[in-house]
């Protein structure tokens, strides 16, 4: 039980910090665990504040406190914002990004409490975490001063706004233009990053051992931490050694009444009834420790019927999904040779329940685990995470998708488990890990010649040809990037992770969704206006053929600062006809100069910003066997010098989407659909 306290006679006589300890800084309230002058008046150096008596301000560090709620759990103030500007030329001026520490304190940044704001034009906000990956970012665009007018809810024209994560105690606040603001230099050369609201959760350590006499630890589901409370029939400072008092419930009869003889006890009170002063403690008593143990067997046994309702509506719905998977199944023979529904007892054993030293990868929607049948087949178990209604969503719209497709580059779909709280999907194993680590990583046993890139691209883009073209019901993938690409034991690609993936009526041209996507990937058409079409997918296989190219990564921090966007930094390459001096040393060491032009053309088209003029995926996929034709063919002598490119219209390339932390490219870094 909470009992709710007039804020007058109850609070009005305690000191909220300790005795001979300042209590105040110009306006602030400091209450004691926290404190400032004598080391004494904080609970340790993690709470010691300073003051600046000469212009009433409380600080730490360089950021300004302007209130502290122990009741919320919160604390109030200003971080510093980070911020960009160009002189007249597009030469970088003035530059100062942000870095904020509190994991010396016991704080992190409030996710409910704040917001993260970018503001100005072509401007990429930032906030990354201690290891440099991103935690949040968004991104503005605008041509003229009407953009920045029409945009008053800050949806990205001039002005934009994300939400903060969760559990952070140190991270950077940077900003940076992906084209130095070109173009816009007219009406606003600078740009902005702040975090709005700044509250910050007092919630990064367990407060056990701070909480003081008659008050708890207690856990803040809207802050996602610890901190203390007074117990019921105590007010006062949980964090005071002496901890909280005991409220007299005798003086406040309005609050607490007693139509006999009140006497206060330590945290409550009695009220004896003049008639039978006796038996009256007695009855109370009884009946209390009867409503206790009531209430309490009450709240077990409604845990329990809550817990076995959830599991018995998730087996419904698994079990109504699986009568319709079946279905389906039954409908092609293919599928009914090739696909099955486990047993809970199956994966458990081929995975060896599910030990940590099987897990394959984690990614935002699952871990994937490698198993072994009892048949001695070695397979990939997908796990999902808790689930929840959007998670339903993807797995059931992955199964659909994967028991409508037969194509020899896409991972098959074995079958899946519906006996679990979570579902699990068994796939065929892809034995050599993902194209990402081929071409990011160093691997000395099976380097990547510019031969094996040319014939994985034109895999991937018959893959997307057949899904978009050839399958029964077109379908739209949706994250196509080098980690959702697997190789296998003779490095064929292949195609996975579907849960993401739409099928579309044949007459339907669009999707109509929230933006998805992981950054560095997403075509900024779609980013925009939030219809996902298939030159969607277009752009992002044109982000995979630069990878190829250049052996960079799509996002990358550790790249100059109007290279981090790739697809900007190859465009810019391929404009000034200099694009031989990016390309990765084994594409640019081969003799094929011709057959590279060709294919960076070809990049370039499928990276336009208008989807109407990028190819089709079943132009891309013929005009690289075309050019795998020519290789063939060809004694590859060509000088790459005689060689230039072919220039097709592209405009506003500084719009292209910047992007994040190159660590988490596996990771979609939007809001998922609702």
């Amino acid at each position: 039980m909470m009992v709710i306290l007039p804020s007058s006679t109850v609070t009005a006589s305690l000191n909220i910090s300790l005795e001979n300890c300042p209590q105040t800084c110009g306006n602030v309230s400091v209450p004691f665990p926290f404190g400032f002058g004598h080391r004494k008046c904080a609970k340790n150096s993690s709470f010691q504040l300073k003051c600046n008596h000469s212009s009433g301000s409380l600080l730490y560090g360089n950021i300004s406190i302007y209130n502290i709620s122990l009741e919320d759990g919160t604390i109030t103030g200003l971080i510093p914002s980070a911020h960009e500007c160009y002189d007249q030329n597009g030469r970088l001026r003035k530059k100062e990004n942000q870095r904020v520490i509190f994991n010396r304190w016991s704080l992190v940044i409030s996710p409910t409490h704040n917001t993260f704001i970018g503001l100005g034009c072509d401007t990429l906000a930032m906030m990354t975490d201690r290891k440099g990956r991103l935690g949040s970012g968004c991104i503005t665009f605008c041509n003229d001063r009407t953009d920045v007018r029409n945009d008053s809810s800050c949806s990205g024209f001039g002005c934009c706004q994300t939400s903060i994560p969760k559990h952070l105690d140190r991270f950077n606040i940077t900003v940076t233009s992906a084209s130095n603001h070109t173009n816009v230099l007219d009406f606003n050369p600078c740009s902005y990053a702040f975090v709005v609201a700044n509250s910050f959760d007092i919630s990064k350590l367990d407060f056990l051992d701070y909480c003081g006499l008659n008050a708890e630890c207690s856990y803040s589901d809207t802050g996602g931490g610890f901190r203390c409370l007074c117990n019921p029939g105590f007010t006062g400072n949980p964090y005071f050694p002496l901890g909280c008092q005991d409220i007299d419930e005798c003086k406040e009869p309005n609050n607490y009444p007693c139509h006999g003889t009140c006497r206060n006890t330590n945290g409550s009170y009695t009220c004896e009834n003049k008639t039978n002063k006796t038996t009256w403690p007695i009855i109370l008593g009884i009946s209390l420790g009867v409503v206790v143990v009531c209430l309490n067997i009450g709240a077990q046994w409604l845990s329990k019927m809550l817990k076995k309702r959830r599991k018995m509506k998730l087996r419904s719905q698994f079990f109504k999904q699986s009568i319709l998977w079946q279905q389906q199944l039954s409908s092609t023979e293919r599928n009914v040779q090739q696909t099955k529904i486990f047993s809970a007892k199956e994966l458990v054993k081929a995975t060896d329940n599910f030990n940590k030293n099987r897990i394959l990868g984690q990614g935002g929607q699952g871990t994937v685990y490698k198993g072994m049948l009892v048949d001695g087949r070695i397979v990939a178990i997908k796990k999902f995470k808790v689930l929840d209604e959007e998670k339903v969503k993807d797995f059931i719209n992955e199964v659909v998708i994967l028991m409508q497709i037969n194509y020899r580059n896409i991972v098959k779909l074995l079958g899946c488990c519906l006996e679990t709280e979570v579902p699990l999907l068994v796939y065929e194993f892809i034995s050599n890990g993902t194209l990402f680590q081929y071409i990011h990583d160093e691997n000395e046993d099976f380097p990547l010649s510019w031969e094996r890139r040319l014939t994985i691209a034109l895999e991937v883009a018959s893959t997307l040809s057949y899904l978009h073209s050839a399958a029964s019901t077109p379908i739209y993938h949706r994250d196509i990037k080098s980690s959702n690409i697997l190789l296998d034991e003779k490095h064929r690609a292949k195609v996975s992770d579907f849960g993401t993936s739409r099928s579309i009526a044949v007459d339907q041209t669009h999707l109509t969704t929230n933006v998805q996507g992981t950054f560095g990937y997403v075509d900024p058409e779609y980013y925009q206006s939030g219809q996902f079409t298939e030159k969607s997918d277009v752009y992002s296989f044109g982000v995979v053929l630069v990878e190829l190219l250049t052996g960079e990564k799509p996002v990358s921090l550790e790249r100059a600062e109007g290279e981090r966007n790739l697809a900007s930094h190859f465009i810019f390459s391929m404009e000034e006809n200099n694009v031989f001096n990016i390309l990765d040393a084994q594409v640019k060491d081969s003799s094929a100069h011709e057959e590279i032009i060709k294919v960076a053309n070809l990049a370039y088209r499928c990276l336009s910003l208008s989807a109407s003029r990028r190819p089709r995926m079943i132009e891309i996929a013929m005009e690289l066997e075309h050019i795998r034709f020519l290789q063939n063919n060809s004694n590859g002598q060509q000088n790459h010098e005689e060689t230039r490119f072919v220039k097709t219209e592209i405009t506003n390339h500084q719009d292209i989407i910047s992007g994040a932390s190159s660590s988490l490219e596996a990771e979609p870094l939007f809001s998922s659909e609702s």
